[in-house]
């Protein structure tokens, strides 16, 4: 009797400590900011609010704008004789007594008997979650979601999610269900249910579009656009608000964009104002093997007149693999040079670096030496081309950076060794950055301070126009879609394993009439990771092709590598030393050797088709009928789609514009090196909407839009 009555006792005191913190945290509510910190203002445990904070969200503001991924229609609440089985559906009614029944292990199941509206009932059971019991008095009357099955001829909800009825609107069922990504023990049901708490904090928040662009666009207020989010009444409501803050994301964006832009032009210097020389242009398209393409010729018209203006250029050089953008570069630097210029091309690696310096500079010397013979006179000294990188001795680049700075030297190529800051140049006029993506901003900053020169950034990377007005905003674009002379296609084949044997067969086959082959793998050794123990890597994949084929030669390059075994590894391949080389993905970019006719490219399908087609770039350079197999780690995976569309198209800005569809924005720059920004609505990233945002952007700052080839 007396445990009885403490037990009453107690049950009392704690619905009195319940009733005191609910009024408490109701008028803590009634007062609440947007600026209220959530420790404050939420009833929860201290380790909610650290992993709240782990995912940034401080504030009632930061939580309010934490949007769901998605939403879930359990709007219908149904009878249980309408209810079809395996399927998710709401029904209300009530439960009888819950009984705990104990399992060996230490397990439990909760049970009751619930009975929907019309009399009809159902089990339900929840395992190993005894707190059920706690929280749902016998008698409640509920709302049960979840999966109705049939066992022993009764129906079963099993580990239902459930919500006490007729005490507050719902929750989790009776509408639009919002689903928001989840965080260690941060998970979607918590969050509605913190959120639902916050709701009156929400017409707090202020606008952030212009009014004008409000009313031209048709879009939501913002505050209206939140709510719905959160607490939508239909899809079509959901939809526009999805709208709407995509919208916003992406006018900031290209706000952003302009605003670099601006600062990167800054004010008007005669000395960047370099006449364009049609002759010289013209002598340099004569001094070559083939003639360029047009798309060629109208990016080296559109770089050339926008630095004959008295501000910096900035324009992107964007160009399918083999498209020629190096000829681009060559062809504004000689004009650069003439007109007593220098030039910085930074690239991403030491070895592109080298053998971008050996080509420039052979094709520079060819033109000086063909003007020389047809005209008879000097046209300009004769072209100083100098390479730096981290790996240049000391002494050399001593010597670089003093002609640098004297001017005896008119270009440089090199790695970030050109931004350093004892570099410095005397009369910088142009900057290209070769693979833009691979640099930051910071970097950017640097070559601003080096005297604010053109800026051209090219990438081999093909951007569909939407993608790149958002990535690369503050440029002016120029497109190569050609490439020159009379290549062939090349031929590309999805592989299964069972397939493995005769291609290599054929492979080997190609070996003895001359040809070599690149075979790329995605990880150097072994993992004991469960998830890739089955990709192929380097140094296995080398010792199985020397013990299958010992009378082929066979090396291995990888990015552990310095950059003088790369060098040297490549440099013998290049002579043929080599019949076959394995390496990761450091021959992703700008690796010419024209004689390597086959690309095997192991585990494909860990790669996105962008990253795909760059390595498929890495053969075709030759009037050799060149080859790609992409060798999938499993049957289904030799049927994907997405890698099917490798074998349908040539063009890289198909395919890129194939994986924005299918896996986002950021699948275009692999490991996000881009500063592509990290959108709620990737799905919503639409042409349309990128330009509206634009264009509004362009009307509320006044600065033009770059334009665009």
């Amino acid at each position: 009797m007396r445990d009885s009555n403490r037990e009453t006792s107690k049950r009392e005191t704690s619905n009195k400590f319940r009733k005191w913190t609910s009024v408490h945290s109701l008028l803590y509510l009634s007062r609440m900011k947007l600026s209220t910190p959530l420790s404050s203002v939420l009833r929860t445990t201290d380790d909610h609010i650290v992993a709240l904070q782990g995912m940034g969200l401080h504030t009632v503001e930061d939580l309010l704008l934490y949007l769901p991924r998605a939403h879930e229609d359990l709007s219908r609440i149904i009878l249980l004789r309408d209810v079809p089985l395996e399927e998710k559906v709401s029904v209300r009614g009530t439960v009888g007594a819950l009984k705990i029944t104990r399992l060996r292990g230490g397990r439990v199941i909760v049970s009751t008997i619930f009975t929907d509206t019309e009399g009809a009932t159902a089990e339900a059971q929840w395992f190993n979650q005894p707190h059920v019991k706690r929280m749902l008095p016998d008698g409640s009357e509920v709302v049960l979601t979840g999966k109705l099955t049939e066992k022993r001829n009764r129906l079963l909800f099993q580990s239902p999610q459930f919500e006490i009825a007729g005490q507050r609107p719902l929750v989790h069922a009776g509408r639009l269900v919002p689903i928001y990504p989840q965080h260690d023990i941060i998970n979607t049901k918590w969050l509605r249910e913190k959120i639902v708490l916050l709701k009156d904090a929400i017409v707090q928040f202020s606008e952030t579009l212009p009014l004008e662009v409000l009313q031209e666009h048709d879009l939501m207020g913002r505050s209206e656009a939140i709510a719905a989010m959160h607490f939508p009444e239909n899809p079509a409501q959901v939809e526009r608000a999805q709208h709407r803050m995509t919208f916003e994301e992406m006018y900031r964006v290209q706000l952003d964009a302009l605003e670099r832009r601006k600062l990167w032009q800054g004010e008007h210097q005669d000395r960047l104002a370099v006449p364009m020389d049609v002759e010289l242009i013209k002598a340099f398209f004569r001094s070559l093997h083939f003639a360029p393409t047009a798309s060629q010729k109208i990016a080296i018209y559109e770089i050339l007149r926008d630095m004959e203006k008295g501000i910096a250029m900035s324009r992107l050089l964007e160009g399918d693999v083999g498209s020629g953008k190096t000829l681009v570069a060559t062809a504004v630097m000689a004009t650069v040079m003439k007109a007593r210029g220098q030039c910085a091309l930074m690239v991403p690696t030491e070895v592109l670096a080298k053998q971008h310096a050996q080509g420039i500079a052979r094709l520079l010397i060819d033109l000086h030496a063909f003007i020389r013979t047809q005209t008879g006179k000097e046209p300009f000294p004769r072209p100083n081309v100098a390479l730096l990188t981290g790996s240049t001795p000391a002494g050399d680049a001593l010597m670089i950076k003093q002609g640098l700075q004297n001017g005896t030297i008119d270009i440089v190529i090199g790695t970030h060794a050109l931004i350093e800051e004892g570099v410095r140049f005397h009369d910088l006029r142009l900057v290209i950055v070769d693979e833009q993506h691979r640099f930051g901003v910071q970097q950017r900053a640097r070559l601003k301070e080096k005297g604010n020169p053109h800026f051209l950034a090219m990438t081999a990377t093909p951007i569909p126009r939407t993608l790149a007005l958002t990535a690369y905003g503050d440029h002016d674009l120029s497109v190569l879609l050609e490439k020159p002379g009379q290549r062939k296609p090349i031929s590309t084949k999805v592989v299964a394993p069972a397939d493995r044997k005769t291609v290599e067969r054929w492979i080997d086959h190609q070996i003895g009439e001359g040809r070599q082959a690149f075979v790329i793998c995605p990880l150097i050794e072994e993992s004991e990771a469960e998830e890739i123990k089955d990709v192929k890597n380097v140094e296995q994949e080398v010792l199985r092709l020397k013990q299958g084929f010992p009378h082929r030669h066979i090396a291995m390059l990888h990015g552990r590598m310095i950059p003088k075994e790369k060098e040297a590894i490549l440099q013998a391949f290049r002579d043929r030393a080599f019949d076959l080389l394995v390496s990761t993905s450091v021959i992703e970019v700008g690796i010419d050797i024209p004689n390597s006719t086959i690309i095997v490219i192991e585990g494909a399908e860990r790669f996105g088709l962008a990253q795909l087609h760059q390595f498929r770039g890495r053969v075709g350079r030759s009037d050799h009928q060149s080859y790609c197999f992409l060798f999938t780690t499993t049957p289904e995976q030799a049927r994907s789609p997405r890698l099917r569309a490798m074998e349908q198209y040539d063009s890289g800005f198909q395919l890129a514009e194939i994986d924005l569809t299918l896996r986002g924005p950021g699948a275009l720059f692999g490991l996000r090196q881009s500063g592509l920004p990290d959108f709620r609505f990737p799905h919503l990233f639409q042409p349309e909407l990128v330009m509206n945002a634009r264009k509004a952007a362009e009307k509320m700052t006044g600065i033009s839009a770059p334009r665009a080839a």
